[in-house]
């Protein structure tokens, strides 16, 4: 079966090696084209390139597909199915009426809750206990389309989006292997999403990093899961940037101003914590600005003054 594959983060390679893995006959590889990133600015192919350009695949990067040759260049290459992840582009009607077996699409989600472009991180700042990935027929309106297969995953309370995505990714890449042989085969009948259920997420931006010792701990230690790798969390210090890697929300049994530094006792999970509107937000490891991920107490260590500052 002639097969077509977009997607470009590493969420999207996953599938993309199964689809290797099982000799489904794949006749081009479209991504986003490439960006400049980093502090170089350097320009760089997405990770699903640079794998489809080392395995000999043909890969191609459209800017949009608004533009009718890029449909046109599309229609000539005949694929009998379209599988995306990720792809990071809206697919018009002229494209979702390629293939005979329809445009299908991996969405880390249990739709139609969290539709849009950050079902991952939104079920981490929820706090929700599971998670899961759908498989779907592709439509004109974001993640609307009828759900082909649904299965569920639990969140650890360890979880970030990067490893998170990274479970989701994997469970999606076997239940493509699953999936698809039914599909052409007549095996699976569509059902339609329960519109009254759906929920949309939205797209981050570096200022979500920002930490309010005002919310919660319990929200914030949400926050700093949700957030890694990108855009990652952080407090100002020192008129300066200090990120917060991981942490750990504690009860917090003594008086003191919201955003504090305080000490904690040895033995227990952290060395170190700030005061929040509802327990204390335990640091376990810290960035300092343009430096490397250090340990809370190493850092502690080197900053005596940290400990009854005000973040």
């Amino acid at each position: 079966m002639k097969t077509v594959f977009m997607g470009s983060p590493s969420f999207a390679l996953p599938a993309l090696q199964a689809l290797m893995s099982n000799q489904y006959d794949i006749i081009a590889v479209y991504t986003q084209p490439d960006k400049k990133t980093g502090r170089g600015q350097q320009v760089t192919a997405c990770t699903v390139k640079q794998f489809a350009v080392s395995n000999g695949l043909s890969v191609i990067q459209p800017e949009t597909f608004r533009d009718p040759a890029q449909v046109d260049r599309l229609a000539g290459l005949k694929p009998d199915i379209i599988i995306v992840a990720a792809y990071g582009q809206i697919l018009p009607d002229s494209v979702l009426q390629i293939p005979l077996y329809k445009c299908i699409n991996i969405h880390p989600s249990l739709l139609p809750e969290y539709r849009g472009p950050s079902p991952v991180s939104t079920a981490i700042l929820n706090g929700d206990a599971l998670t899961g990935v759908t498989i779907m027929l592709i439509e004109k309106k974001v993640d609307s389309g009828p759900l082909i297969q649904q299965r569920e995953m639990a969140v650890a309370d360890e979880d970030t989006t990067e490893s998170l995505s990274g479970k989701l990714a994997g469970l999606g890449a076997e239940m493509l292997i699953e999936t698809v042989p039914a599909w052409v085969g007549g095996e699976i009948r569509p059902w339609i999403q329960d519109e009254s259920r759906a929920s949309y997420t939205r797209m981050g931006s570096k200022e979500d990093g920002l930490l309010d010792w005002r919310l919660p701990a319990l929200q914030l230690w949400r926050r700093v899961r949700a957030y890694h790798p990108w855009p990652g969390c952080y407090a100002k210090w020192r008129g300066g940037r200090l990120g917060v890697v991981q942490t750990v929300p504690l009860k917090d049994t003594g008086g003191g101003r919201v955003g504090q530094v305080v000490a904690l006792p040895r033995g227990g999970p952290a060395r170190v914590a700030v005061r929040t509107s509802d327990g204390l937000l335990g640091l376990l490891s810290v960035q300092p600005g343009g430096k490397r991920e250090m340990s809370a107490a190493d850092f502690v260590a080197g900053h005596k003054d940290f400990i009854g500052s005000l973040l």
